[in-house]
């Protein structure tokens, strides 16, 4: 079983870990058992069982769900695991999520890759193993769990939110994972584009004008009415809560829109770059 260590930096994190292994503490303990025989009654050792009441490891949900049927918790036990599911993922990543949950409309630009919310599994595993320094096997791991998790808003059934994407033609051509990789890639935009609440821009090469050239960016109008960016750049993530500043990259987004190939035309091109790979 590998380090579960991922979400104890934070103190969100570090709360719901420190309730969830107290009340595993305190099942075993009314059900008399010491750790050792608590260990031996659900697959796992005792140095494992101590680490996971002590709050230095994450329970995975097998683990949840063995415990729950050996200390006979008719599900308590097990319900723990949504509670669980969210702090394995870095803050930055659950903080963006809150964001995304809680907005009408997404609009974003990238001109490097692919959108997160875009991704294929086998693209995504592409960008995280390109990182240098490498990240360690569990971290690509996790990290690519949280991209697929919060893929989840991309729904072709639901109205709301409205997405608004702008891709620069690079993120098109740029073989990231090999051409097998990318022609999975394109197809999946394709698909999207065609969803009712998705709008999927290109913003080709051979544009004169180019108001994104300082990097990609996003927007979210949220439910309440106000606008936030978030930009993310190397190791720095951040949210954009300042009226003007926000004001400026939702100018700034207007115009790369107005710049960039309509829906349509966007997929003629997607289709075209295809047939190309």
């Amino acid at each position: 079983m590998s380090d579960w260590d991922a979400g104890l930096e934070d103190d969100e994190a570090g709360a719901v870990i420190r309730t969830v292994s107290r009340q595993l503490k305190l099942w075993r303990e009314a059900a008399g058992l010491t750790q050792a025989e608590f260990g031996t009654a659900i697959g796992y050792g005792e140095e494992l069982v101590s680490s996971v009441e002590r709050g230095r490891r994450i329970p995975r949900p097998e683990y949840l769900d063995a415990a729950d049927e050996a200390l006979g918790a008719g599900g308590k036990i097990a319900a723990m695991k949504k509670d669980l599911a969210e702090v394995r993922y870095p803050k930055k990543v659950r903080d963006l999520k809150k964001l995304e949950a809680d907005a009408v409309e997404l609009c974003a630009y990238n001109n490097s890759v692919v959108h997160g919310l875009l991704q294929t599994r086998e693209y995504a595993r592409a960008v995280f193993s390109a990182r240098r320094p490498p990240f360690t096997a569990d971290e690509l791991e996790q990290r690519l769990a949280a991209r697929v998790a919060r893929q989840e808003i991309i729904d072709d059934t639901a109205a709301r939110p409205v997405f608004s994407f702008v891709q620069c033609e690079s993120t098109l051509r740029r073989p990231i994972g090999g051409k097998m990789v990318m022609r999975g890639q394109l197809e999946r935009l394709l698909q999207v584009a065609k969803f009712c609440n998705i709008d999927l821009q290109v913003l080709p090469l051979d544009r004169e004008e180019n108001s994104g050239l300082d990097g990609s960016f996003r927007l979210l109008r949220l439910k309440d009415g106000t606008t936030v960016g978030h930009i993310e750049v190397q190791p720095i993530s951040r949210v954009i809560a300042d009226p003007k500043e926000a004001q400026l990259l939702d100018m700034r987004y207007g115009i790369i829109r107005a710049q960039a190939l309509s829906p349509r035309e966007s997929m003629a091109l997607i289709e075209k770059v295809l047939g190309e790979t």
